[in-house]
């Protein structure tokens, strides 16, 4: 839905009736998530895609008899269409679950207070009933982020205070997700599938070290769509002109700044100074910080030789394994700007828990579930934990030859 959240709050403010196609579960391998949504208006103007191209034909359809001829949701179903080629299907071999509804944008001004933060840019939790009762089926409900206000069409006191509770904890976790709910007599008596469409504001990238490589890496996150901070005590090395990317720039020791800063799980840390006065007590601080991902520049040795700091300085075995250090991928990369590629493409995997192995290596689906919770606690991974182990028996190995 929020992926055409400018064209819905422009009808909802002109109290134009829309029909609503979004995609409420994926299988396989699909071209985009649950949560996109396609929208139709009365006069047969459409926007948004939910298959690349596939099935949008179909889902217009369905679109158009659902305003014209009225009633209540409809669910639909988008599978594999090899059997017959002029079949309506997916050639990627995916499955798209479809819900598609008419809205009526004068029996629910919250929903075009929420489309109204999404263009304003803040974070915004909308969540939509897509399995349930007859009654609640369709049904939505708002959570503007900056000030917790809740509205929706629920009804139900209980049922509000658990979609609200979870839609709350997404918009936290700063990602769109299906969730289960019910069953809960105290609660929320009914079983229910919700789809919670989360607008966040922007996860922060923080950067230390005025480099080269930072402006390379700057403008990568910036095009991910992360708030970029480049940080260096040093003034005449961390200015605006050399990093115009970022959206930040600050000059402060790189510890005393993110002691002083907010984080969330989203947060990543790229630590590219590879000097021990200031990459120590900012590693030090950052592994007790609950941010999404922590990495560290240089070579081997000095990998090895800050490992051997940072144990010192009392740093335990589980928070050195939360650490990406030499940090990226394996691509070969040389320059600035294909190691700011090798470290965004770690970030990338490391938020998706991905192997970052080649696609043609592995088998399955392409697109895996996530394995975030909705938390601020992130388990180490086995990969993780275990080279955690091999790299801290070669290092005792060394420290006790030193």
């Amino acid at each position: 839905m929020l992926n055409i959240a400018d064209t819905l709050h422009r009808w909802c403010r002109e109290a134009r009736p829309f029909a609503l196609a979004t995609v409420v579960d994926v299988t396989g391998s699909a071209p985009l998530p649950a949560g996109t949504s396609v929208a139709v208006d009365a006069d047969g103007n459409a926007v948004g895609s939910i298959s690349g191209g596939c099935v949008e034909g179909a889902v217009y359809e369905l679109c158009q008899k659902v305003l014209q001829e009225g009633g209540g949701p409809q669910r639909a179903r988008f599978g594999y269409s090899d059997d017959d080629a002029f079949a309506v299907g997916l050639t990627c071999g995916g499955e798209l679950d479809v819900l598609v509804q008419r809205v009526d944008p004068a029996t629910q001004p919250h929903l075009y207070a929420a489309l109204a933060e999404v263009v304003w840019g803040g974070p915004v939790a909308v969540a939509h009933i897509v399995d349930g009762p007859d009654e609640l089926l369709g049904s939505t409900l708002s959570v503007l982020g900056d000030r917790h206000l809740t509205a929706g069409t629920l009804g139900e006191r209980a049922v509000e205070g658990a979609v609200a509770d979870q839609a709350r904890a997404l918009l936290r976790a700063g990602r769109t997700a299906l969730a289960s709910l019910g069953g809960d007599a105290d609660t929320c008596p009914e079983r229910l599938s919700v789809l919670v469409h989360v607008h966040a504001s922007r996860p922060r990238m923080l950067i230390f070290g005025a480099v080269d490589f930072a402006a390379a890496l700057s403008q990568a996150g910036r095009f991910l769509g992360y708030r970029v901070t480049v940080c260096d005590a040093r003034p005449v090395f961390a200015t605006a002109a050399r990093f115009p990317h970022a959206d930040e720039i600050v000059v402060d020791w790189p510890h005393r700044y993110l002691s002083k800063t907010t984080v969330d799980a989203r947060t990543a840390v790229c630590v590219l100074t590879h000097d021990a006065k200031f990459d120590i007590p900012l590693l030090q601080l950052a592994l007790d910080l609950p941010v999404g991902y922590i990495g560290a520049m240089g070579s081997r040795r000095t990998h090895d030789e800050r490992l051997r700091l940072l144990h010192e300085a009392g740093v335990t075995a589980d928070q050195l394994a939360r650490l990406r250090s030499p940090i990226g991928l394996d691509l070969g990369a040389r320059t600035p700007e294909e190691t700011a590629v090798s470290i965004t493409a770690e970030i990338i995997a490391d938020t998706n828990r991905a192997s970052g192995l080649p696609l043609s290596q592995r088998t399955g689906p392409i697109h895996e579930p996530t394995a975030y919770g909705l938390g601020d606690d992130q388990p180490i991974r086995e990969d993780v934990a275990a080279r955690w182990e091999v790299e801290t028996a070669v290092a005792e190995l060394d420290w006790s030859q030193a």
